[in-house]
């Protein structure tokens, strides 16, 4: 039986984690887990407490800062979070590092952490922290581009949940995680498959059917690997750039919550995982890094 007990939600105090706290507040009926709104201030940098404080100042300076720190976390997302149990905590030091070990020490089942939506090329960016985040948490890490666009939670539905596998070693957990999340949901599931895009060079021969090769060989993976979890979904392969393609079907099939492995690659067929940045940075809607 899915259980979601504990979900960490580092806050900033942004619109981004107010649409995240309406995301988590839709959920409230599926869930009842206890959520820990963490903040954590980064020690004052260096060069700016050389130069412009001194002896007792850098005292006074960080008592004031902790203090409306504190005001502020005090009430933060109460009415978003009003149906849930939650504890407050204010923490000092490198955030990612400390979110990451507050995750592993406290048995997190979620990270909840809107992250930084970026035109132009800055797109190809990735808030560091939350980048840290996701490399380093062994829980899963639901996080999104655009979560200030969250609507009020009685418009949030969970109807569609998409798996978009690349067939490594990480797929059956990917699977079974978003099997699971699905059937808590009362949402139906899909699977996502990208097979690699190889284009011939001027005079090159290939294979004038491997589109359809791959896409057999895929099934065929797809299929030993609903058998093995007796998972039953429905399955959209595509072929070309991975992330833009994962996050067309989501679009296409009005996907609510994208669930995607992360780690190294490894093999043709290890590349979801290797795309994760850029599928979370495209992806029209929540995704959840498992």
């Amino acid at each position: 039986m899915f259980q979601m007990k504990h979900v960490l939600f580092p806050v900033d105090f942004s619109s981004r984690c107010r649409g995240a706290a309406r995301l988590l507040d839709a959920l409230h009926n599926q869930f009842q887990p206890e959520v820990t709104l963490l903040h954590v201030l980064p020690p004052p940098h260096l060069e700016y407490t050389m130069a412009d404080l001194g002896g007792g100042l850098i005292q006074d300076y960080t008592a004031a800062r902790l203090q409306q720190v504190n005001k502020d976390l005090e009430y933060f997302l109460d009415d978003e979070l009003k149906h849930y149990t939650v504890r407050r905590l204010l923490l000092e030091g490198d955030p990612a590092r400390k979110l990451i070990e507050f995750a592993h020490e406290n048995r997190v089942d979620l990270v909840v952490m809107p992250t930084h939506g970026y035109g132009g090329f800055r797109r190809f960016m990735l808030g560091s922290v939350t980048a840290k985040v996701l490399h380093d948490a062994d829980c899963p890490v639901l996080t999104g581009v655009h979560m200030e666009d969250v609507p009020e939670p009685e418009q949030v539905h969970v109807r569609t949940v998409s798996a978009a596998l690349d067939l490594g070693d990480a797929s059956c957990k990917v699977l079974k995680w978003s099997a699971e999340f699905a059937g808590a949901c009362g949402a139906r599931l899909q699977i996502f498959h990208v097979t690699p895009s190889v284009e011939g060079m001027s005079g090159e021969f290939f294979e004038p059917n491997w589109r359809e090769r791959f896409a057999e060989e895929a099934q065929r993976r797809i299929a030993d690997v609903q058998a093995s979890n007796d998972i039953q979904a429905t399955v959209h392969i595509e072929n070309g750039d991975v992330a833009s393609s994962v996050c067309h079907l989501a679009k296409q099939t009005e996907t609510d919550v994208l669930v995607i492995g992360r780690g190294s690659t490894s093999g043709v067929f290890g590349r979801i995982r290797a795309h994760a940045y850029g599928i979370i940075r495209q992806s029209p809607c929540p995704v959840v890094s498992v």
